[in-house]
């Protein structure tokens, strides 16, 4: 059973949509003991990131969610559920997040001419071929919303880079643990591909 992790932030019906579409079934749960029988675990997010750490905590979801990718089990973060991983983001302030990956969560500094937020399809450039990214070419464009990212302390997690106009990373892979900082639940055929490549592991 995939799991959908349920803290009022994010487009998870959505996220289930798409799965059901490439032949999956996940539910949507805030139930500390669903996500632990559950064999994969999805944390999507849309959102500012002091208000989902504060919903993760009050929900008692922490947990659980250590306890899932400690135990080796898939574990798919998507957008902010990719930046709540970190151990802090600067996001309106400075704010300790999950402790998972070592790093941090900034705002893009960039030239006048590109807005903030980072908003459309970008190109990925893969970095390491995570088993999430079998039959996605080099090259493929995902769909962006955000105004933070991801700096990883060991840049060797990053599995997809994009840029904005400089180089940030778009995607980590660490054993079991994926995340994207793009939707590929609106990224089409290849954000399909990667969910489904998600839910297709052994």
């Amino acid at each position: 059973m995939i799991a959908i992790v349920d803290y009022q932030m994010g487009n998870l019906r959505s996220v289930q949509k798409a799965l059901e579409k490439v032949g999956h079934a996940a539910e949507i749960t805030s139930d500390p003991q669903v996500l632990g029988r559950a064999d994969k675990i999805i944390l999507p997010g849309v959102g500012a990131f002091r208000d989902a750490i504060a919903e993760i905590r009050n929900r008692e979801l922490v947990r659980p969610i250590k306890d899932a990718i400690e135990a080796g089990k898939p574990f798919l973060g998507i957008c902010l559920g990719l930046q709540l991983l970190f151990d802090v983001s600067y996001e309106e302030g400075e704010y300790e997040g999950l402790g998972i990956v070592s790093g941090q969560v900034v705002r893009f500094s960039v030239p006048p001419e590109f807005k903030v937020p980072h908003m459309g399809w970008n190109q990925a450039k893969i970095a390491r071929r995570a088993p999430i990214l079998d039959g996605i070419e080099e090259g493929s464009h995902f769909y962006f919303v955000h105004s933070y990212y991801v700096v990883p302390t060991d840049k060797r997690v990053v599995a997809i880079e994009a840029e904005y106009p400089d180089p940030f990373c778009a995607m980590i892979w660490c054993d079991n643990l994926y995340a994207t900082q793009f939707h590929p639940e609106k990224s089409q055929a290849n954000g399909l591909r990667l969910l489904k490549n998600f839910a297709e592991l052994s």
